[in-house]
């Protein structure tokens, strides 16, 4: 086991070097010149641009600039945010975990609807409870996100003036406004998500419950409950534990449009404004942040994998 960890992360190190390198190969393609937004309204003075271009090293070749980045970052050091000159590791830090709150939210309502539903429906295929489920997961895929976020801030903020229509309190500042403040937005995110945690534990339980090992639990006389919920589900649980970390994952990295809505200053409005003013320095770091949190959390499935299924542990 520890073998077969130190090795896994072992593989965390080659890998974030060639996201790296992805990361800052691909930036450059993006249209426009920083240095001319930068500049401001001395953007038509060539020597302003000159001088901006060499504070920031971009008039050096692209292999040396980032050599120059990746060393910083080898030490912790992500630069400095080149539009409000404030380290972009500060940033990053003061931002994670709004989106790290308002994602767990979301990952904890789309799991309490998605996997009892999907549990339900494959035991109770082709019946009214079936039918009823696929439905409820069907309206989740296919609700886009921003159109339910406006539909929930006029039923709830602008009708009923139950909860806030925007903002954000940090959590330990008032954990019951930080809730209010962030309940609708989670619910917006977990409702796509639970639809399709439905769809794939669904699956995996039919999948689940047609193996020899059920019909032997189920001749022995074990009461329907046991076999569905120590045999069946453990079993199916594998394939949901993989698209689980996926969707935290893209929680985390992809809740750009639902954090506009509500404004959450989250790591969505962070690198969408970062792009928007082409703050190079924020973009990396965000982005590989971000990396690095998929790769952490592919590692976290795996150590799940071993928890569900003990004979992985020795495979």
């Amino acid at each position: 086991m520890a073998i077969w960890l130190l090795r896994r992360l072992g593989q965390i190190l080659p890998t974030l070097l060639i996201l790296s390198v992805l990361i800052f190969g691909l930036q450059q393609l993006m249209p426009g010149d920083p240095a001319l937004i930068l500049a401001g309204e001395e953007r038509g003075d060539p020597q302003v641009l000159a001088q901006i271009r060499a504070e920031l090293r971009l008039d050096r070749p692209l292999p040396e600039q980032y050599l120059a980045w990746a060393g910083r970052v080898l030490v912790g050091d992500f630069g400095y945010s080149w539009r409000i000159r404030e380290p972009v590791g500060a940033l990053i830090l003061e931002k994670l975990p709004v989106t790290l709150q308002l994602a767990s939210m979301a990952f904890v309502i789309a799991l309490l609807i998605g996997v009892p539903m999907g549990v339900l429906s494959a035991v109770k295929r082709d019946r009214p409870l079936d039918w009823a489920a696929n439905a409820v997961a069907l309206f989740g895929i296919s609700t886009p996100n921003f159109w339910l976020g406006i539909m929930l801030i006029l039923l709830f903020s602008v009708e009923l003036g139950w909860l806030p229509p925007s903002g954000y309190v940090p959590l330990f500042e008032d954990p019951l406004q930080s809730l209010a403040t962030t309940i609708m937005p989670a619910f917006v995110l977990g409702n796509s998500i639970a639809g399709v945690l439905m769809r794939h534990t669904r699956a995996a339980m039919l999948t689940a419950l047609s193996q020899d090992y059920v019909r032997t639990a189920r001749a022995k006389g074990l009461a329907e409950r046991v076999v569905v919920a120590k045999h069946a589900l453990r079993n199916a649980l594998i394939p949901v534990v993989t698209l689980g970390t996926i969707e935290f994952g893209r929680l985390l990295a992809g809740a750009v449009l639902t954090e506009q809505i509500f404004t959450i200053p989250g790591f969505g409005k962070l690198i969408v404004d970062a792009v928007f003013n082409r703050d190079y320095p924020v973009v990396q770091g965000v982005v590989l942040a971000t990396a690095l949190i998929f790769v952490l959390l592919s590692l976290v499935a795996d150590l799940l994998y071993m928890a569900i299924n003990p004979r992985l542990r020795t495979a």
